[in-house]
């Protein structure tokens, strides 16, 4: 399957090399031979294919930093973003070395929530919504049975320095997989008149609410520096701001569009989502969800996704005998995502036969302990 891209002069699922890149792709696998059983790549799904075919697990980003954690390998280079080898050097033991290729590979996301802005607010929704703080629970593990609890749950996609905050004030890490589960055990923590303040991505949590029946006008969103843009009193989620730029970019008038043309069609998007076109499409899940489903659909079946265009286009190729699209025709590739290029990951790997190490992600020891403690709270 072709995927022409208008607004982007980037060539998807093009297996033919210029020189230039074979010898890249050649050396890399070199290197690779080299490092042995000491090195383990992980890729994420919206990789581009030339950085997929060097490793040796591809997957979302906690299903990657499990598959560190449980490795012996002696470096660990993540094909992802920052905070993706944040969760895997928490993960891992203090003996295996976590390398981003790119230090510069960030995520928009994960970047609209600070630290001092999420501790900035916790005060103000604390005082403002008259609610306590966990931390002052003798065992924030049980359930509430008295007392209203402002409880944090932070989306993988966060800072670790974050996810430490979460873990010492009473709270849980989610994944896109397991939203309403953890916001139950947060609910279950926050008592029946607490609230929960999910961050970064107001999406999946704005989704993740609806989907479990709470009204709208009991998620007010929470804007640093503003404050919110509907009554916290009496809330029972405050959705950060933050917003995936790729995901944010479907809409419901490409799958009207996308309906017109294929009215038995299939419209499968991430969570991430706004809610509008959450609720016209006809699933959503997270990445791996969405690779699950599309592969359970029979032969013929014609499917439009609302996800990074990597993933869409590599699924359309392994599955030719199902008609897949992206959604919006026009959408270019997580730009973070993308700052992971084969040269980069060439270049660690050549420092590290030459016995030198860069780009080496470490948490610091004081924010992997809550951290671990959010994340185990999840487990």
């Amino acid at each position: 399957m072709t995927i022409t891209l208008p607004m982007c002069s980037i060539d998807f699922m093009d297996t033919t090399l210029s020189p230039e890149e074979e010898a890249i792709a050649n050396r890399i696998t070199e290197l690779k031979s080299i490092l042995g059983d000491d090195l383990l790549i992980l890729g994420h799904h919206y990789q581009r294919d030339s950085i997929v075919m060097h490793a040796d697990y591809l997957g979302d980003s906690f299903m990657l930093s499990q598959k560190a954690a449980e490795s012996n390998a002696k470096y660990i280079v993540f094909c992802g973003v920052h905070f993706m080898a944040e969760s895997a050097d928490i993960l891992t033991s203090d003996e295996q070395i976590v390398i981003l290729p790119n230090l510069r590979a960030g995520c928009s996301m994960a970047d609209m929530a600070t630290l001092p802005e999420v501790e900035k607010a916790w005060a103000e929704i604390l005082e403002k919504a008259n609610l306590e703080d966990p931390i002052n629970r003798e065992n924030p593990e049980l359930p509430a049975t008295d007392g209203s609890y402002l409880v944090p749950v932070t989306y993988m996609n966060s800072s670790a320095d974050l996810k430490n905050f979460v873990g010492r004030h009473g709270g849980i890490v989610c994944t896109s997989s397991n939203a309403e589960g953890i916001m139950n055990w947060a609910f279950e923590r926050a008592g029946e008149n607490g609230a929960v303040l999910f961050f970064p991505d107001q999406h999946l949590g704005r989704n993740t609410g609806l989907k479990m029946g709470i009204p709208e006008n009991k998620m007010p969103t929470w804007i640093p520096n503003f404050g919110s843009d509907g009554d916290i009193i009496g809330s029972r989620v405050i959705l950060w701001h933050g917003f995936c730029s790729v995901h944010k970019r479907f809409t419901v008038e490409q799958i009207q569009e996308f309906r017109q043309s294929n009215p038995n069609g299939i419209v499968i998007v991430h969570p991430e989502c706004p809610k509008e076109t959450v609720a016209a499409s006809d699933e959503n899940g997270s990445t791996q969800f969405i690779r699950n489903y599309v592969q359970s659909l029979e032969p013929g079946a014609k499917v439009a996704i609302g996800t990074e265009i990597n993933m869409v286009a590599r699924l359309a190729n392994e599955h030719p005998d199902k008609s897949i699209e992206c959604l919006d025709d026009k959408i270019c590739p997580c730009s973070t995502m993308y700052m992971i290029h084969p040269a980069y990951l060439l270049n660690v790997l050549e420092k590290l036969v030459e016995g030198e190490i860069v780009n080496q992600i470490s948490v610091p020891k004081e924010i992997q302990e809550g951290s671990l403690i959010a994340l185990e709270r999840m487990l």
